[in-house]
């Protein structure tokens, strides 16, 4: 302090950017959790239906993973935008809203689509497979690219690329090599960027 009570422009400065990165923890959106639950999910879920196909584990328990482990990672987008815009006004609320309720309602839709075109098609098990696996990464690839498009952010963009055409290798694959593709592509470039995320907050 230059006098008894008063900081110097340094000091008040480190004061004004110690508020923001405040603020920020408090109000930013944590993209490393949200893909930390999506990884995990596509690469314990996905991962236990390949060893299920192999005996290794029971189906009904690789659904159950894979059923309870999509759920939080679906949610958790739609608690982080809301704890985000708590407090915040105008615009930058509404895209958050928005983008955050586009998660449950893309799934919603492509969970209404794919059981009706089972239904309808009546499918194999495999075609199936390919079907729901294949969607959701791809689904969910076009999520990330909407939210790196909104904020800007690069390494996001390239992530829902990856997705993309983890998607599509995926079917190509063929049953089970799909699910290998959907837990290692999918799922570790998830968890690749999560890691990355971390990583950047630190620095």
């Amino acid at each position: 302090m230059d006098r008894e009570g008063e900081l110097s422009p340094a000091e008040s400065l480190a004061l004004i950017e110690g508020q923001r990165a405040e603020l920020r923890r408090r109000r930013g959106i944590r993209p490393e959790l949200i893909l930390l639950a999506w990884g995990l999910a596509y690469l314990l879920g996905f991962g236990g239906f390949y060893l299920a196909l192999q005996g290794v584990v029971p189906e009904v328990l690789a659904g159950l993973v894979l059923g309870a482990l999509g759920a939080v990672a679906l949610v958790l987008p739609i608690v982080e935008g809301v704890r985000a815009a708590r407090g915040v006004r105008g615009p930058s609320r509404t895209v958050g809203v928005m983008y955050g309720s586009a998660w449950g309602l893309a799934f919603c839709a492509n969970a209404i689509v794919q059981t009706s075109l089972q239904r309808q098609l009546a499918a194999s098990p495999e075609i199936v497979s390919l079907m729901w696996s294949s969607s959701s990464l791809a689904v969910a690839g076009l999520m990330y690219l909407a939210g790196a498009m909104l904020w800007r952010d690069v390494p996001q963009y390239l992530l829902g690329a990856w997705m993309l055409v983890s998607a599509a290798l995926s079917v190509l694959a063929g049953v089970p090599g799909n699910f290998l593709v959907l837990a290692f592509a999918g799922g570790g470039g998830m968890l690749a960027l999560s890691g990355y995320y971390v990583i950047r907050s630190r620095r």
